[in-house]
């Protein structure tokens, strides 16, 4: 392993022992909780939706969430390890 490597390894063990990330795929419906900060205020808001895609690259690890609002397909992309995401639940487990 080189150097780059050996570092995120060490940030992402210290920034994984924090939260628990469920083991999720493609095809799963989640929940996830993220902070979002309006003003000087601070709400937790849920997006609710299907997973259409996860990328594994260690600490950049993403997915992305697509909903239908109000007839309307919404696709968010969320780090994986972002302090913004307080949690994730899987509501439904998918076949794909």
């Amino acid at each position: 392993m080189n150097i780059i490597q050996e570092i995120e390894q060490e940030h992402l063990a210290e920034i994984a022992g924090d939260k628990t990330i469920p083991d999720f795929s493609p095809g799963d419906t989640v929940r996830v909780n993220v902070r979002v900060v309006e003003g000087n205020r601070e709400r937790v808001q849920a997006f609710e939706g299907v997973c259409i895609g996860r990328r594994n690259a260690g600490l950049n690890s993403s997915f992305t969430v697509r909903k239908l609002s109000y007839g309307e397909g919404v696709e968010r992309v969320f780090p994986l390890y972002s302090p913004r995401v307080e949690s994730i639940e899987i509501i439904r487990r998918g076949k794909v």
